[in-house]
């Protein structure tokens, strides 16, 4: 939902022509609604077109990747970096505002071959399932600091708490932009973080994750950690910059490395994973060790695995009925070890579990 204030009045949009207004008198209110109706509607037909064969732009924007966009009209509304942007899907193309084509095309990585990707995955029952059930499917290139941010602050969290934090840390410390009759707030760089206070940051909910972001930022701030300058550094060693950032294990920088680096190999194991691996792959084992997980990942799907897992775990995660838990599981995408819960970095994706036996890390 998009908020405007305008005279101190407050009008709320979940599109073009959809307005909830608060304190307004009900003789004015069909007037307004018009205007609006009318302003987004000649807004909407401004928008350019990019060709988008083999997107699903709703179920990309929904596959965990990214947590800040938000549903508008007949489409989404967010940021790409510093830019605004709305965007909507009409068949084989994507029509938008507030941004350049290049950057459209560059954000939901229109240049994948797709069809070829899809084609390199194995030929076995769960994969097929998810490949039907996940197409137009996109690994999404997005900002590198908003990326990493956004998984710091994921710890230990759902869906819709992360959801929560971000637009917090936007609406505090982000700037206001406007896009199609949208308030969007841009995410605040490491610059802006690095200066606020642990406790200013804690007021966004983000509890004992304020540290460590306000860490990382500040390293970032102070290029004592390029990460644009990493872009270059194999797999390996990037896995090791990134985890030697505050509030990054190998939970947080697989992830990131998938999301903003491109590495498409990287193979995020969380809760969702493991229980696809060890029911569908390997029902009659008692039970896979991390590594037996990761060494069976790396073989089996090949170059492009982390478009694999990304659609095993979209799969698994909108078509299984959910089980009971005495205790919450948190969200972040690979094993959350107990180094990474005290914001250390930690050894690669290890499986972590409570006292009651249950894995630490899973995003639902």
């Amino acid at each position: 939902m998009t908020e405007f204030f305008t005279g101190g009045k407050s009008f709320a949009t979940d599109g073009p022509g959809f307005l909830q207004m608060k304190g307004i008198p009900a003789q004015y209110r069909c007037f307004i609604q018009s205007v609006f109706f009318c302003v987004n509607l000649w807004l909407l037909k401004k928008l350019q077109l990019i060709s988008a064969s083999n997107l699903d732009l709703s179920m990309t924007l929904d596959s965990g990747q990214t947590f800040h966009w938000k549903k508008g009209g007949p489409g989404f509304v967010g940021t790409i970096g510093d830019k605004p942007i709305y965007i909507e899907q009409r068949g084989e193309s994507l029509a938008f505002a507030g941004g350049s084509a290049e950057l459209i095309g560059r954000y939901f990585a229109l240049d994948h071959p797709l069809a070829d990707i899809c084609a390199s995955f194995p030929d076995d029952p769960p994969m097929n399932e998810a490949r039907a059930y996940c197409r137009g499917l996109r690994i999404m290139r997005q900002p590198r600091w908003e990326c990493l941010a956004s998984f710091i602050t994921s710890s230990m969290k759902q869906v819709a708490h992360i959801r929560q934090m971000s637009e917090a840390l936007r609406r505090s410390f982000g700037h206001e932009r406007h896009v199609a009759g949208h308030t969007v707030y841009i995410f605040p760089s490491a610059e802006t973080i690095a200066q606020r206070s642990e406790e200013d940051l804690r007021g966004c909910a983000l509890g004992y994750r304020a540290k460590n972001l306000r860490a990382t930022a500040g390293r970032i701030a102070s290029r004592a950690a390029d990460l644009d300058e990493w872009n270059d550094l194999p797999d390996a060693e990037l896995r090791s910059k990134l985890c030697s950032l505050p509030g990054v294990g190998a939970k947080v920088a697989n992830c990131v490395m998938l999301f903003a680096y491109e590495r498409l190999q990287a193979f995020p194991i969380d809760v969702w994973i493991a229980r696809v691996l060890q029911e569908r792959y390997f029902p009659r084992k008692r039970k896979m060790t991390e590594g037996q997980m990761r060494d069976f990942a790396q073989g089996h799907f090949g170059a492009y695995g982390g478009y694999a897992q990304q659609y095993l775990f979209h799969h698994a995660r909108k078509t299984t009925v959910r089980r009971p838990s005495k205790k919450a599981i948190g969200v972040n995408r690979p094993y959350l070890s107990a180094i990474d819960r005290i914001g250390r970095g930690g050894p690669p994706n290890r499986p972590d579990t409570g006292e009651d036996g249950n894995l630490s890390g899973s995003r639902a």
